[in-house]
């Protein structure tokens, strides 16, 4: 059986020019290519006239590079979206919360998400982990994902690197499957 048996939506979450500040964002970005990496994804699901949401982060932070007011707010140029696909804005880290991406899903008979965006860490990681509560399949990008590195709670910096590969295997099993582009291409 084929990933396209399971009503699949791709979500494209965050993936908009604010993020290419890295220094606001605590630097040191891992995975560089991600954007890159999700849009050739949502070329091969646009090749299958497969469902695709877009959702993008409106900060409700007037100094974020993410605000409505700035340049970072659009989408990045990588996985643009198209007239005929759908754009949703969130101003928390769920696309669930406050907004009608659940119904949507519904709507479209969704049973399976195929998750790519920014940060790991924030809106995928939350995104990722209401998806497998409301019982979707879910499954991670993990080479179309990406976050920047933190500070821990005594001071010392923790890399990106790092905060990714914690953050995917804090996913992998309890809520999701995380595959990198390659592997979804061979179940596509």
């Amino acid at each position: 059986m084929s990933l396209r048996d399971k009503n699949p939506v791709l979500l494209l979450v965050d993936i908009q020019q604010g993020f290419v500040d890295e220094a606001y964002w605590g630097g040191n970005r891992n995975n560089p290519d991600a954007e890159r990496i999700a849009g050739t994804v949502l070329e091969r699901w646009r090749s299958f006239d497969l469902p695709r949401v877009h959702v993008r982060h409106s900060s409700t932070n007037p100094h974020s590079p993410l605000h409505e007011t700035h340049e970072g707010f659009a989408i990045h140029q990588a996985v643009s979206p198209q007239d005929d696909e759908l754009v949703i804005t969130k101003n928390v880290n769920s696309a669930f919360i406050g907004t009608d991406l659940y119904q949507l899903l519904e709507e479209m008979g969704a049973s399976t998400l195929v998750i790519a965006g920014l940060t790991t860490d924030h809106c995928i990681s939350t995104t990722v982990r209401m998806a497998g509560n409301l019982g979707f399949e879910t499954l991670v990008l993990s080479d179309a994902t990406a976050t920047f590195d933190k500070q821990d709670i005594y001071g010392d910096r923790i890399s990106s690197d790092t905060v990714h590969q914690v953050h995917l295997a804090s996913l992998q099993d309890e809520f999701a499957q995380v595959i990198g582009s390659q592997e979804l291409f061979e179940i596509l």
